[in-house]
């Protein structure tokens, strides 16, 4: 499981052992700098192939409803949220932080990464309370009130998201 984890944020799957520090180069107690990110040319298409996942998921979720199979419902918005949160995992440990590293000195251009992030961050909030309220309360009563409102009202946001990433934001990962 963590070599999983381990190839999911880019690191080597079985970590290498360390060989000592010199005794005269860390002293004790301290910390070495942190490693920069490294640039991954299979990066942006996995996260495009996430979003396609994701959107099929949905759709899915949603035929599932008008044919009123309100029982398979609950298990399909825990496959979607998996997925969504192993996407925005990928995307916070591998994608935001190897471009606010390569844009460490440019302050304007940070700044609006970080803005962008944020703003991301507030959708995919979004995204998961409405998995999760919809998780609770999934007998075919509770979803017959509301949840094609939030469905849709979710799908908007998932759809922003997903063209905003693409369009705006992972043309900015370029190797440096």
């Amino acid at each position: 499981m963590l070599d999983m984890l381990r190839k999911l944020i880019g690191q080597p799957t079985k970590p290498a052992a360390a060989p000592a520090p010199a005794p005269s180069t860390l002293r004790q107690g301290s910390i070495p700098p942190p490693r920069a990110p490294s640039y991954d040319s299979g990066l942006v298409p996995a996260l495009k192939n996430d979003h396609q996942e994701l959107v099929a998921l949905f759709e899915q979720i949603g035929r599932t409803y008008e044919a009123r199979r309100f029982h398979e419902i609950p298990a399909l918005l825990t496959a979607f949220k998996t997925r969504l949160e192993a996407h925005l995992l990928t995307e916070n440990v591998r994608f935001y932080n190897y471009v606010e590293s390569t844009l460490r000195d440019d302050a304007e251009n940070l700044s609006l990464i970080r803005d962008f992030r944020r703003e991301m961050n507030t959708i995919a909030r979004g995204v998961i309370d409405f998995v999760k309220k919809y998780q609770a309360h999934a007998d075919a009563e509770a979803l017959m009130h509301g949840f094609l409102a939030d469905y849709r009202t979710v799908g908007g946001l998932l759809v922003q998201r997903i063209q905003r990433e693409e369009g705006n934001l992972y043309p900015l990962y370029m190797p440096t």
